[in-house]
């Protein structure tokens, strides 16, 4: 897949760990956008790394997605760890 498709899907597994951590987030919509991309990265790089599948068949393959949102749950959890305490 190119870039410009990590970079939808990012955008989009974001919006989706939002919508499923509910809450206030300590940044606003471009964090939670570019916190996306970075858990699509990282929920690909876990499943090849810990299950060892090949979570990047395609765009339209539903493992990738499920690799990107749950790279971007895991990022937007630590992402409001951190930063909520740093706001206190």
């Amino acid at each position: 897949m190119g870039i410009i498709a990590w970079i939808l899907i990012g955008l989009l597994a974001g919006a989706i760990a939002k919508a499923l951590m509910p809450g206030k987030d300590p940044g606003g919509c471009l964090i939670t956008m570019l916190l996306g991309i970075a858990g699509g990265l990282l929920g690909g790089w876990l499943g090849k790394v810990i299950f060892g599948v090949d979570s990047i068949d395609g765009f339209f393959s539903l493992s990738t997605w499920i690799a990107a949102v749950v790279g971007s749950v895991i990022l937007l959890a630590l992402y409001r760890v951190i930063a909520g305490n740093r706001s206190r």
